[in-house]
């Protein structure tokens, strides 16, 4: 028992005597501080288990109770303050006790239960806020009103003892009772508030509304404070996405305090504040703006980064103390004057190890907790202002006047810009941010604590790292001249690759494949030396910064040993090298953080020129009246702050931002819907485009416009629309037309939406009214070839229709829109003739006049003219005539005569158009059919794939399921390694890890060198280890600084080494993933074209290719470079303390189960962040072309609301995703204190073991190391997972089979001349496209004499096609043979067969380039043979006519030159090419009437003496032909002269042409 007695056993004097008064004994007042302790314990021990027990038989209560009580937060700063210093409470009456003869469980006891009580306090207080039950906090009350008092009895008695400040029991004390005061004080607050006791009526409180909803999903702002700082509420969420995907559902919403609306209102009102009455143009200032909407966050942030970094100098401070105080004995500094026990100093207590390791873990907890939550709320921040800057840009866009746009002053790129990349400028600006101020803080401070350590020495060191401050800028700024360069590269490969996939079957079909690959390789060759470069300049830049930690130490102790003539203490070297660490990272940081600042400004200049940029006028056009329109615009006073949260936002939106309506006026009459007086109108250079316009547009009539291009037709309709500048006169709306206008644009508009959302544009969805709509525009037949038919996605990034198919689209949308007023430009133009006669009876006629609807149409096809009620003639800006057809035929004769000539003749080009017309429709249809046809093959075959995927991973369960998704995909990674050569693998794993054995030994060696002289030797395994260095103990420093400073240079030089060679490792692996990509896609059969989408092949070349090029190898070598030093920073620690290998198995566990969670929620979270960022930015770029439209129709409020939507939805993802992030490093940074406090205990637990002080010293400053570099190892694994997936893709291309370039004749044995008379046998020919599908052809046998004209007919799907690729063994020919001049040409080489045929396709083909690469890109043929195939293709004078002639330019796709001219020049082509054998498919399908006579009178004389095979859609193009060869579904039914064909009347051929007749 002697051993434990709470008084003390001391036998001299009675601890329990009481003689001089109760107070007056020590222990008694201590034993008094017992109760209230006790007392909270018995209390809400019972409460908290019924609780418990209750809560667990519930459902889990949903967030909406988590209610704050009042003054939440103060309370869970005080209980963690209370517990801090009830630790050094505990530690303090601990080491006392150690200095007392007998223990006395009084000095420390009532500590420890005290810090028990607090921490149940906290619990208990938690527990009842989450059941909102104050009454019970009462209990809580009691307490701290005891505590207090206990604490002040002790305080009184120590004061009349003369226990003075000097004594820390005495600051402890004084501590506890201010906190025990203040805590009270937050207890009578709550009842002040809440008026739960002591009031007759408490007090009702509903939880925010945000939590009422369910939806949301996002609780940082909700829950308590602890799970704040730790985002413990992110647990389910990041471990349930083992179990299934997360998907946006489970993200919910963002709480109203952070959706985009909120933020936009009040970075709108900081800005518009700013606008001042006196100085009207002067523009308000966006940083201002900024700073008054979004300081406060910003000021809290850079609070928490201060105290941050103000602790983290904590680290170096306790490592020298450790290493000081290590084997010494503290030097009793303390009294027993009082009470018979120990006082100690303040200084005293520092000098104990065991009390420093224990601070030393709370400092770098407390460290890590501020540092991720001033991350987290710069990010918070920094995405709340991107969804305001969002909001306020799209505002602007909606209110741009169109001169603006149309004028070029604004380009759609720009726009884009704005949105993609000035914003995200920005928000990274504001997350980097509070390191601006609070780097050059932890720089002086760190200096000046070196100082200290170190004398003039440090600032040597300290001198370096800042003179390479500026080097770094300067490599950064050449790395982003370098990454502009690479960009533009990129971007010229990228248009070469396009050409060359849209181009594929046609380089294929004459054999130039190789030609257009090596120009792609040349381009490439060029990218990756900038790459190269950005390469050497990444490397330096590592290299400036990384090695720090050995040059500046370097400098230091080699100086401070020739200046002090003495080496540095091993106490001030650690301290010293931790401090280095802690000063290279905002060294590193600052020359990223200062280009930042230095966009941002660029960004917010452009912004501010958008946002000053005109607008179109007031709504007042639509109002009729000027004057009301100065009132309407004023903000109504409080509409900012008086959102009403019961109605949905979008009204807000719009009584926010919409003038007020207009009364009706009695001087307007109702039968004239839009009246425009004496008006001038201009696109916003002051000349008027429209002068003098008088017009009336009648209600519910038709009125037409007609002029000739250019007149001001579109621009009248703008006008009245209010989009052009009014320069003098008015524009009058009758009241009784709705507030919008049904407009279909000339220049047709898409959503990227589905076919039907496209039509109903917004509004309610009526089934007769849209079926008949569809009709109308003859969009049916379309709708039916679509694979989802009107629930198809079009747009951008949906299907691609033709331009009839969507003008058809946008006349729909006017129509069904229920508007009074109808605006329809020139609807027509891309309309064949039976499309527009249908659409002008069944639409206009019959759909709009039946319900009365105002219709204005502009219009070229004069023929309509009999319909209208209503004629507008214009002339060069201004109206010629007005009226209806009668009065303009009696008073203008010229006028109507000049109409009527004009109808003639397009009556005569009518019957020309009909055939070809019609086929115009057809095509348009047959090549949505086809993209269809092989979308649809391939999404099968993708199926099968997926299929045999998921069998071979066995049974699917969850358990596998889960498994595959965090299972690390080594055999990319591994695929990836082994293509950069196993040359670079070797020598990079060898330099890496020679790297980081330098980088160890530097610091072994430096603790060898401050340890000589005061080395004992034991038989450690240390001790062993030492023995040859123990030789020189003794030795001067004159040995230590060479090898020092050798080891040092070793480890700079071996920095920029490993640095290079992961990048080339990186390089070398880009270059040949990509060699090896291209030339198997070049390669491939052209069937894998059909199957596959051209998007997904360039999204190999693009996206996936710029990820393996510049995103892997930064990630690999950040990867690599943290997981060996965590790894090295180990191996030192168990090596110094064998004992810490005990505690790392808990604590590998736990990283091994953080991380795998982590990495699956990480992937997850970034996929959802990607798939929400493009709909926001299509809907700006689509939002920014279509404003006419959406302004015509009044549909502003719910673009507005859809933005909002769209621009939440990504941030809600971005902001899950830097929880993640924070949840990652949190537990992470905890880990490694937890490291740090294990290694600090185990060595001075092994300190009595004759440990060197030195080693100690080593194994901390490294443990130090590994809470910086954990949480990298994690994220770099994630996002090398991520990366990862683009090699998978490339490598899935990769495997796709080449076509068989070989053959089985040699090239040598094939006659040069081959083939010479073009004669053709084909011999039971059957053909197929892929072994998996059934024949296209089937048992062909033809006989074709040399020099014949043999023409080829059918019907579509007739395979006639696929027998022109038969003749380039383009298409698998499984049976039979085809015979060309004696040689079977399937026996042949690719090369050489296609090389010698010629074909002209269907779709003309050019390259962008010159005309001559273009005929001859072999640059085979002298200039005087092109010139005279361009003359046969009655080209030459055309060509000559342009500057440079045969080296002119042509754009890409040949968009300069007509339809017309680009067939021609195929022409010409194929005759550069003298082949005796010319197939010509269907080459006439997008020509004139007179090119393509132009077309058969060459093909007559010109291949004269040559076999042409006519592949024809128009059978009138082969009546002429000497053989005709009909085919029926794959079989040849007919083969005969065209005059004996025609002859046969129940011929399928004659047939044929009576229908196409």
């Amino acid at each position: 028992m002697a051993g434990l007695s709470f008084c003390g056993n001391n036998v001299t004097k009675n601890a329990y005597s009481v003689d001089t008064g109760m107070l007056n004994n020590g222990c008694f007042v201590d034993a008094l501080n017992l109760v209230p302790h006790v007392f909270l314990l018995f209390i809400t021990f019972p409460i908290l288990f019924i609780g418990w027990g209750s809560q667990s038989s519930k459902v889990q209560i949903h967030h909406n109770t988590w209610l704050h009580f009042p003054g939440h937060n103060l309370r869970w700063i005080l209980t963690f303050t209370l517990l801090f210093v009830h630790v050094c409470e505990i530690a303090e009456g601990i080491v006392s006790n150690k200095q007392m003869d007998t223990n006395h469980l009084h000095l420390f006891m009532p500590a420890f239960m005290g810090f028990i009580a607090a921490t149940t306090s906290v619990v208990y207080y938690h527990n009842i806020e989450t059941s909102n039950f104050p009454k019970l906090l009462l209990a809580l009350f009691i307490y701290w009103v005891l505590a207090f008092i206990t604490k002040s009895i002790k305080l009184w008695k120590f004061a009349e003892y003369g226990v003075g400040v000097l004594h820390l029991r005495f600051c402890i004390t004084a501590l506890l009772v201010v906190l025990y005061g203040l805590l009270m004080a937050v207890e009578i607050n709550v009842i002040r508030v809440r008026r739960y006791v002591f009031f007759a009526n408490p007090q009702k409180v509903k939880p925010p509304e945000d939590l009422q909803d369910l939806g949301v999903r996002f609780l940082q702002p909700f829950v308590n404070l602890l799970s704040k700082a730790t985002y413990w509420w992110m647990n389910p969420l990041i471990i349930g996405a083992h179990k299934r995907p997360i998907e946006l559902k489970k993200i919910g919403k963002l709480p109203i305090a952070m959706r985009a609306l909120t933020n936009y209102l009040k970075l709108k009102d900081a800005y518009e504040d700013q606008r001042n009455a006196e100085d009207p143009e002067k523009a308000p200032s966006i940083w201002r703006s900024m700073y008054r909407a979004f300081g406060r966050p910003i000021l809290l942030s850079s609070t928490f980064r201060y105290l941050a970094d103000l602790l983290g100098f904590a680290g170096p401070l306790c490592i020298y103390g450790i290493v000081e105080h290590l084997n010494k004995k503290p030097v009793k500094e303390g009294s027993v004057p009082y009470f018979e026990v120990y006082f100690m100093s303040s200084n005293e207590l520092l000098q104990n190890t065991s009390v420093l390791a224990v601070l030393l873990f709370l400092a770098l907890v407390l460290q890590r907790t501020f540092l991720q939550a001033s991350y987290y709320v710069t990010i918070e921040t920094g995405i709340n202002l991107r969804g305001a800057l969002l909001a306020m840009i799209y505002n602007k866009i909606l209110r741009l006047s169109t001169s603006n746009m149309s004028m070029g002053e604004m380009t759609l790129g720009q726009i884009n810009n704005l949105v993609a990349i000035e914003t995200n400028q920005l928000m990274w600006f504001l997350f980097l941010c509070p390191n601006l101020w609070a780097m050059p803080v932890q720089i002086v401070m760190g200096v000046i604590l070196l100082y200290y350590l170190l004398g003039t020495s440090a600032l040597i060191g300290a001198s370096v790292i800042v003179l390479l401050a500026p080097v770094q800028y300067l490599i950064a700024t050449k790395l982003a001249d370098t990454q502009k360069s690479t960009l533009d590269q990129s971007t010229e490969r990228l248009k070469k690759t396009t050409e060359i996939l849209k181009g594929i079957k046609l380089l294929k079909l004459y054999a130039w494949e190789n030609i257009f690959c090596d120009s792609v390789e040349d381009t490439r060759g060029k990218e990756l030396t900038s790459l190269r470069t950005f390469a050497l300049y990444t490397s330096m830049s590592s290299e400036t910064h990384t090695p720090s930690p050995s040059t500046p130490p370097c400098l230091t102790f080699v100086s401070h040993a020739l200046i002090n003539k003495s080496k540095p203490s091993s106490s001030e070297a650690f301290a010293a090298l931790a401090l280095f660490h802690i000063l290279v990272t905002p060294l590193f940081l600052l020359s990223t953080v200062v280009r930042f600042a230095v966009k941002a400004m660029v960004s917010v200049q452009k912004l501010g020129e958008f946002l000053q940029s005109d607008e179109i006028g007031d709504d007042s056009w639509r109002n009729g009246d000027m004057s009301v329109s100065l009132e309407a615009c004023k903000k109504h006073p409080g509409a900012t702050k008086a959102i009403n949260r019961k109605q949905p936002l979008l009204y807000q939106m719009d009584s926010y931002e919409q003038p007020a309506r207009r009364p009706l006026r009695p001087n307007e009459t109702e039968d004239v819907a839009v009246k425009v007086n004496s008006g001038f109108f201009t696109w916003g250079s002051n000349l008027s485009t429209l002068s003098d316009i008088n017009i009336c547009i009648p209600t519910g009539q038709l009125t037409m416009i007609v002029g000739q291009v250019g007149c001001g037709k579109s621009s009248l309709l703008l006008a009245m629309l209010g989009e052009m500048q009014t320069l003098s006169g008015k524009v009058y709306w009758s009241n009784k037309n709705r507030y919008s206008v049904g407009y279909a644009t000339q220049k047709s508009w898409l959503l990227n939406a589905t076919v039907e959302d496209n039509i109903t544009f917004g509004s309610p969805f009526n089934k007769q009214r849209y079926k008949t709509v569809i009709d109308a525009c003859s969009l049916q037949p379309d709708v039916d070839l679509l694979p989802f038919g009107d629930q198809t996605e079009i747009g951008e990034r949906g299907i691609n229709l033709s331009g009839g198919q969507r003008q058809r689209i946008c006349v729909a949308r006017a129509l069904y829109q229920n508007t009074n007023i109808v605006f329809l430009d020139d609807p027509f133009s891309a309309l064949d003739i039976h499309l527009s006669d249908h659409l002008m009876q069944e639409g206009i006629l019959k759909f709009l006049q039946d319900d009365k609807r105002t219709v204005v149409l502009v219009t070229h096809k004069l023929q309509y003219l009999i319909h209208a009620d209503w004629i507008i003639a214009m002339k060069d800006g201004s109206v010629l005539r007005e009226g209806t057809l009668k009065d303009i035929q009696t008073h203008d004769v010229e006028l109507y005569e000049h109409w009527k000539t004009l109808m003639n003749r397009q009556d005569q080009e009518l019957e020309k158009d009909t055939e070809i017309d019609n086929c115009q429709t057809a095509l348009e249809r047959k090549t949505l059919r086809r993209a269809f046809y092989s979308r649809e093959a391939k999404n099968q075959v993708d199926d099968d794939e997926e299929e045999e995927e998921e069998e071979e991973e066995d049974d699917d369960n969850m358990s596998t399921t889960t498994s595959r998704r965090s299972k690390i995909p080594w055999r990319v990674c591994w695929q990836y390694l082994s293509s950069g050569g196993f040359l670079m693998v070797f020598l990079m794993v060898f330099s890496k890890l020679l790297k980081h054995s330098v980088m160890v030994a530097i610091d072994y060696w430096l603790a060898e060198w401050t340890a000589k002289g005061n080395v004992p030797v034991n038989g450690t395994a240390y001790a062993v280890f030492s023995n040859w260095t123990n030789s020189a103990a003794g030795l001067p420093d004159s040995y230590y600084v060479p090898v020092f400073i050798i080891l040092c240079g070793a480890g700079i030089a071996l920095c920029l080494i490993t640095s290079l060679t992961v990048e080339f490792l990186g390089l070398s692996a880009a270059t040949n993933l990509h060699h090896n990509l291209l030339n198997k896609i070049i390669h491939a059969p052209i069937r894998f074209f059909d199957v596959t989408p051209l998007g997904q092949i360039l999204n190999r070349f693009s996206a996936d290719t710029n990820i393996i090029d510049q995103h892997i190898p930064p990630t690999l070598e950040s990867l690599t470079r943290s997981t060996l030093l965590c790894l090295s920073a180990i191996g030192v620690i168990a090596f110094v303390t064998p004992s810490f290998l005990i505690a790392l198995i808990p604590l590998a566990v736990s990283f091994y189960f953080i991380q795998k969670y982590f990495r699956v929620a990480s992937k997850d979270l970034q996929d959802l962040d990607d798939s929400t960022q493009l709909p926001l930015l299509c809907h700006f770029s689509e939002t920014a072309e279509g404003l006419t439209t959406i302004r015509a129709f009044r549909h502003e409020s719910r673009f507005k609301q859809k933005m909002l939507e769209l621009t939440d939805t990504n941030n809600t993802a971005y902001l899950f995703l830097s929880a993640a992030n924070r949840w990652l490093e949190v537990r992470t940074d905890y880990l490694g204190a937890v490291i740090v406090l294990t290694a600090a205990v185990a060595s001075i637990w092994s300190s009595g073991k004759n440990l060197p002080s030195s080693m100690v010293g080593l194994g901390l400053t490294y443990a130090l190391t590994v809470t910086n570099y954990l949480n990298w190892v994690v994220r770099n694994l994630a996002d090398l997972e991520v990366q990862m997936a683009a090699v998978k893709k490339v490598n899935s291309f990769l495997s796709t089979e080449s076509e068989n370039y070989e053959g089985s004749l040699d090239t040598s044995q094939v006659p040069e001349d081959w083939p010479q008379h073009g004669e053709i046998k084909i011999q039971d020919l059957c053909v197929r496209y892929d072994p998996l599908l059934k024949p296209v052809l089937k048992h062909v046998n033809v006989y074709i004499n040399p020099g014949q004209k043999v023409g080829i007919c059918g019907r579509t799907g007739s395979g006639k096609s696929s027998l022109s690729l038969a003749f380039f063994n383009m298409v698998d020919v499984f049976e039979g043979q085809i015979i060309i001049d004696g040689i079977d040409i399937c026996k042949l080489p690719l090369q050489t067969l296609r090389s010698r045929l010629s074909i002209i396709l269907q779709d003309p083909v050019l390259f962008s380039g010159s005309i001559r690469f273009n005929l001859d890109p072999e640059r085979t043929c002298t200039d005087d043979r092109l010139w005279e195939a361009l003359e046969i293709a009655q080209l030459k004078n055309m060509v000559k006519a342009l500057s440079g002639g045969l080296d002119a330019v042509v754009t890409e796709g040949g968009e300069n030159f007509s339809v017309g001219q680009r067939q021609l020049f195929c022409l010409a082509r194929a005759f550069v090419r003298k082949s005796s054998i010319l197939i010509m498919d269907e080459a006439t399908a997008s020509i004139d009437m007179a090119t393509e006579n132009v077309l058969q009178k060459v093909v007559m004389t010109a291949f004269a003496d040559r076999t042409v095979v006519t592949i024809a859609h128009l059978v009138s193009s082969i009546l002429e032909a000497e053989q005709v060869l009909v085919f029926s579904a794959g079989q040849l039914v007919e083969c005969d002269s065209a005059v004996n064909l025609l002859a046969q009347q129940d011929s399928l051929f004659s047939v044929l042409v009576r229908t196409h007749k």
